[in-house]
């Protein structure tokens, strides 16, 4: 099993990911298609043993959380490009998804994340929130906000990542960057959050806000006078609040309300579509929290209807709602009416229908 030819293949066809699978042939992931290495042979178990050896190079520590767990999340390095690994089991047989991480980070204006995301990081302190579904470039903005705030401010930011994807450098601020693993920066995300109050920093990246724990801590931070900038796996930005509010028991949900209410500044959520020139595009959908917002969520019972319309009474001050951001991606002509209606609710078709002749309109009496 020659791991180098497929490592080499993927970087030469800009491919995102690597599935290495018992059984198959391994397979690229290229501009959101499958895309099988047609000149290597079918993996077999000893294979994926073999690649298994390769990607975790004898070290003690990942091989007993594999062991224990069944799973691994470890970070590799090949060329000087760095590669996101996850490994898991399939009847019981390693399977390998491996995700390549550019070394050019591309600015936040490349990426299409609106401005105002940017200028939410100069607050002071508060909770800012990068959500979307698996695959949905949440890190990669992540880091381009960093490396935005990293040249443009001079803070101290404190990255927790399991694993460390792109590697920063400081520029106009101090930046540590913490893996989080068993044998690694810190056990746990909450236990590096917790922790991070003694660091004297002034921004705190949190990888993955994923249980109750992380949450409390991310909270008392932001409380404490620290901006906290986190992701989600939620799709859309009225999930978002649902899931967070979720993580509490009943009794505890009015606290949790009042306080995310008072913290939480902004939230982005986004998705990428194939787009018209075959390069992939970002779909934001921005919530900035106000006075309405904050009104919502604090109410013993919100719908998402409530959250979608209260982003909508807000384009004012930067919020952009979902049906808006498409419309105007099908108006500027990178992704088809097709793909536009297949990202809304049939219930919306009308609404987006509507959105898209104003936006016609708009343009051309500019």
């Amino acid at each position: 099993m020659d791991m180098n030819k497929v490592l080499d293949a993927a970087i030469e066809q800009d491919a995102s990911d690597i599935h290495m699978i018992c059984g198959n042939k391994p397979y690229l992931r290229i501009i959101r298609n499958l895309v099988p290495i047609e000149e290597m042979d079918v993996l077999t178990p000893d294979d994926m043993n073999e690649i298994y050896d390769y990607l975790v190079r004898g070290n003690l520590d990942k091989d007993e959380v594999f062991r224990t767990t069944r799973k691994l999340d470890t970070s590799y390095e090949y060329k000087g490009i760095r590669l996101r690994v996850n490994i898991s089991l399939s009847d019981d047989i390693p399977l390998c998804t491996l995700r390549l991480i550019k070394n050019e980070l591309p600015t936040y204006e490349e990426l299409g994340v609106p401005d105002i995301v940017r200028r939410m990081t100069y607050q002071p302190q508060g909770l800012i929130l990068v959500t979307g579904k698996t695959n949905s470039g949440k890190t990669t903005t992540l880091n381009a906000l960093i490396n935005d705030i990293n040249e443009n401010q001079n803070r101290k930011i404190l990255t927790l990542e399991n694993p460390v994807e792109y590697k920063h450098s400081s520029k106009k601020s101090l930046i540590v960057q913490k893996e989080v693993g068993k044998g690694r920066d810190s056990l746990t995300f909450s236990a590096g959050v917790k922790n991070s109050l003694r660091e004297d920093c002034d921004i705190l990246v949190i990888g993955e806000i994923r249980d109750r724990e992380t949450m409390e801590a991310a909270i008392e931070m932001a409380e404490s006078g620290h901006l906290v900038i986190g992701t989600l796996h939620t799709k859309s930005c009225a999930e978002t609040i649902d899931r967070m509010i979720n993580f509490y028991e009943v009794r505890d949900q009015a606290q949790v309300k009042y306080l995310l209410s008072a913290l939480l500044k902004l939230v982005v959520s986004q998705r990428l579509l194939p787009g018209t020139d075959g390069k992939l595009v970002l779909v934001p959908e921005v919530m900035v929290v106000d006075n309405i917002v904050a009104g919502v969520i604090r109410k013993e019972k919100f719908s998402v209807s409530e959250i979608e319309d209260a982003i909508q009474s807000n384009l004012e001050k930067g919020s952009i709602g979902l049906t808006n951001a498409i419309a105007k991606l099908f108006v500027e002509d990178k992704i088809t009416l097709e793909q536009a209606k297949s990202q809304v609710e049939e219930k919306n078709i009308e609404i987006l229908n509507r959105t898209i002749m104003q936006l016609k309109i708009k343009r051309a009496n500019q």
